[in-house]
Order: C-alpha cells, then structure tokens, then sequence
C-alpha cells in the first residue's frame, strides 16, 4: 500500500491544506515522506458530524455484527504483512522484534474485544419483575448499559500500534458501540495512515456507517482542544503527558456538558525489595530490573523508575550489581527528538538535585537521539523532603531510595502520588512486612506485582492499566483488559416498556443469549 499523506474522514481519503508535517526518523534525524496535511477546523468538524450521525445506526448493530467489524479490522491490519512493521521501524527506531510482537498484541486486543462483545456481559442486564400485589406496586424495571457516544482518541507515540489508531482505546470504543475519531500521532504518521486504512476498508466490509471512523491530523494543542470542547464528542480517550491530559481535563471540565477524559499520564511505578528476597536472589534482581529500566530505552509507561529497600549489606551489594549491570548497557533510539531532548533535561534536572548521587550510567550514545542509562540514589530522607524526586524521567533512568528500616519504607510509600503499577520482591520470611506493605500499595496503583518487573501488560480479562492521580485522570477505569469497555457506557432503566418495544438485551425471550440478573439471580 503507497502512503498518500492523507486523513481519513468517514470514507473519505483528504490531504489537509492547513499546514503540512513529516514523520522524523529518530535514528538518523531525516525527514520521511510523504508530507501530511494538518486538518483545518472545518475538518474536525466533519468528521465530529459523520460520526454523530453515525452513532444511532452503530450501537444498533447486533453483538455479532460489532464483533465481526472488530475481527475484520484485525484480519486488515494483518493483511498490511512487513508493510506496516517496516514503517513503524522507520519512525519509531523500535526493533523489528518488538514490532511484530507489538502487532500481534494490537490484533489480539481487538480480537478479545470481539469475544467480550459476544458474551454480552458488558451490558449487564438486569430485570426485576413487577410486583403488582405489593403496597406500593412495583412496576417492571429492567436495566442495560448503553455507548456514551462518539469518542475522540489520541494516539500514543511509544506505542505505535498497541496504544494508537487501532490500538486499546479505540477497540474498547468501537467495541462499546462508540464511533471513533483518532488524532494520529504525529511522530508516526505513515503507521497511523496504513492503520487507519485497515480501519477503514474493514468498515466497509461491514457495511458499517460512514462516520464510525475517522483519522485526523494536526497540531496536538489546536485538534486537540478543538476534539474536547466539541459538543458531539462524549469522552476522550489519551496517552501521553501529565501536562497534555490535565489540558484536555480543563477542557473538557469547562464544556457546557463536561465529558470525561480518560487520561494515562505518569508513573514511576516503585519497586520494593524486602530484605529476604535481596539476601536470596540480589544478583539475578539487579539483573532483571536493569533489563526492565532499559527495554525499549525506558519509553514504558510502566517502566521501574523507583526502587526501595533498607540499608544493609544486601542492599549495599545489589547497589553493586545494578551499577556493574548498567555499565554495559548500549545507549538506544528514543521514539523522537522531542523526547530525546525531554529524557536529556530530566536527567540533568535529577542530577542537579542535592543529596541524590550519580551511581552508573550506561554506555554513552553515539547516534542521534539515543538514550544513556542513569542510576542514581538518596537517602529516603531526602526523597521524602524533596517531590521533585517523584517527577517522571520518561526513558532508562530510575532512583533507588535507601529506607532505615522498614518504618520508614512505609512512610516513603505513603508520600508517594497514584501509580500505574507498584512492585514487590519478597520470599516467605518477608510476607508479614509483604502483607502489610500490599494494603499500603493498592490504594496507590492500579496493579500490584510480585516477584516480578512491570514492563509488559498483558491484555487480558483481569488486566488493570490505571491508578490513582496523575498515573490516570479518572482511577475508576483501566485501559487496558476487557473492562477498559466500561468507560464509555452508561446504564438506562427501562421502567414499564411494552415487550415490543424493549432492546434485545432486556426481551423476555433473550434472543443474544446473554447471561443477565433476573429478580436478583444470575442466570445463563
């Protein structure tokens, strides 16, 4: 497939005429063709109307007709072949390897999606039957959710596929019964058109209506806002900076209708090691965190950015072996300048902080935009005095912090803000401290592990990709995991409906064959 430089609208393929931007290879600084046209405000609005008109006619569609479109955009999306790993490697700098395993993922997320559609448990249809005999009667009350409405999205720049066009936001949009519109990201354009053609075509192979997708391109500040203040959009869906999700928050807080704002920001997603798993393992855990901090050069949102223990002898020696393993770590492609440059200040922000000493540092880059591991430590004192220490240097730098005793562990934990992810490394003879330090963490993060690292989310029924602010703006969803469905629904009563006119999901004869709560029994 040529790349055209165009957006999509509805069904439609234009070339915005409101300025123009290139894709950067990060690896070599170029510019790649073609160029793509920012979309005018004009535009946005079309595509905000296709998809208003859109809306009735979509969440009417049968549960398997949805879940056919979900798995036709899969099958899309997989017929692109090398095409489209070729092009995201171009833009991003990521390893072909990680590409296609990025892929698979994206395809399986929408695949899942299709299986949590068919099962209709989303819905959570509930019927109570009238109680005509009681004093007052009860009427027949029955009870499904709905799609909020059209969904504006914006794709993430360190997941070209998983977090974008097509990505986690989109297949729980499309699979709730929302029409989409995605502002592509900017740093991987040719990937987002490839992508949002797949999308496209699927559509219509489904005779889905004109407006159920959309692909905008533009400035972030101007499409963005534009995106969160228009009154036909109901929720938005982002990835990216605190400062980029707290702006879209204020907009749309500010609507005449506020709408919510689904929005992943920062993390530093703190790793705890008790004393018996360090005495046990210190080695083979230096090891592993210091491939966890540099994989994919710490562009992961779930990347270890913290590390917490006592002092001691065994945290002396894991000091040593982190620092002997990140010494022969090779400086790696970030996804654009940008944050290259971001990565660059705020390890020299870190650096510049007093009491915090400079322990390794990787091998120093010799390629453009390539980032240099860093590993500091402090005193928990000195963390606990200063918060610009739990600021999020978004690439292969994390700080350990040194706790007196395990007192102090805890109150370090209770300073800290809302988490993605918080980590604990324990053998038995810790879990009396490993118990007390888990009802600490989950009312920080939104997923707590053990014995393991957290780069790396698996899409999957019982996944939680949230936490508590500024991890996310709202800390009730995930987005990530079959329940990322549930942001963008509602739930309706249907009091005293005639049966001919009642949804599907709420006839007395079940056509869907869905399980539902009927007089407070679940039945299948």
């Amino acid at each position: 497939m040529e790349l055209q430089g165009q957006m999509l609208i509805g069904y439609q393929q234009l070339m915005g005429k409101s300025g123009s931007i290139r894709a950067i290879n990060p690896a070599t600084n170029q510019e790649l063709e073609p160029a793509y046209g920012y979309a005018s405000a004009a535009e946005v609005d079309q595509a905000c109307m296709l998809a208003y008109h859109a809306f009735d006619a979509y969440r009417n569609t049968s549960l398997e007709q949805r879940a056919v479109f979900l798995e036709t955009i899969a099958e899309q999306i997989m017929a692109l072949g090398a095409t489209l790993t070729e092009r995201a490697h171009l833009e991003t700098g990521l390893p072909m390897a990680r590409l296609e395993g990025e892929r698979g993922r994206t395809v399986n997320q929408l695949k899942l999606f299709a299986q949590v559609v068919r099962a209709g448990h989303w819905l959570q249809a509930t019927l109570d039957s009238a109680l005509p005999e009681r004093t007052p009667a009860r009427p027949d009350l029955r009870m499904q959710k709905i799609p909020l409405g059209p969904v504006a999205v914006f794709g993430a720049s360190n997941f070209p596929l998983a977090f974008s066009v097509a990505g986690g936001d989109t297949a729980s949009s499309l699979a709730a019964g929302c029409p989409v519109i995605v502002k592509a990201h900017n740093a991987h354009l040719g990937t987002s058109e490839l992508v949002g053609r797949a999308i496209q075509q699927a559509a219509r192979l489904c005779q889905m209506p004109e407006g159920v997708f959309s692909m905008l391109i533009g400035a972030g500040a101007a499409i963005g806002q534009q995106l969160a203040s228009h009154p036909v959009i109901q929720a938005v869906g982002f990835t990216g900076s605190r400062a980029g999700g707290l702006a879209l928050v204020n907009t749309a807080n500010a609507r005449r209708e506020p709408i919510p704002v689904y929005a992943e920001m920062s993390s530093i997603n703190p790793v705890y090691l008790l004393r018996g798993s360090l005495n046990a393992q210190n080695e083979v855990l230096a090891n592993q965190f210091v491939d966890s901090l540099v994989m994919g050069a710490g562009q992961f949102c779930t990347n270890p950015g913290l590390v917490i223990m006592e002092k001691g002898e065994s945290a002396d020696l894991f000091i040593a072996n982190a620092s002997k393993a990140i010494t022969a770590k090779a400086a790696s492609t970030m996804l654009t300048p940008g944050i290259h440059q971001a990565y660059e200040r705020g390890c020299s922000a870190l650096s510049e902080q007093a009491s915090v000493r400079l322990l390794a540092t990787g091998i120093a880059a010799s390629a453009p935009n390539a980032a240099q591991a860093m590993l500091s430590v402090c005193d928990a004192e000195v963390f606990l005095s200063n918060h610009r220490l739990q600021d999020e240097v978004f690439g292969p730098s994390s700080v350990l912090v040194l706790c007196d005793d395990f007192a102090q562990m805890l109150e370090v934990t209770s300073e800290l803000e809302g988490q993605l992810t918080a980590t604990i490394h324990a053998q038995s003879e810790d879990y009396a401290q490993a118990k007390i330090l888990l009802q600490v963490l989950e009312k920080k993060a939104g997923r707590v592990l053990f014995n393991g690292f957290p780069t790396g989310v698996e899409v999957c029924h019982a996944m939680v990709h949230g936490g508590p602010f500024p991890s996310t703006s709202n800390s009730r969803s995930t987005s990530v995991g079959a329940t990322a469905i549930e942001r963008f629904l509602r739930p309706v009563c249907y009091q005293a409906v005639p049966a001919e006119l009642l949804p599907a999901a709420l006839r007395d004869d079940n056509p869907w064959d869905i399980p539902r709560l009927v007089d407070g029994t679940l039945t299948a």
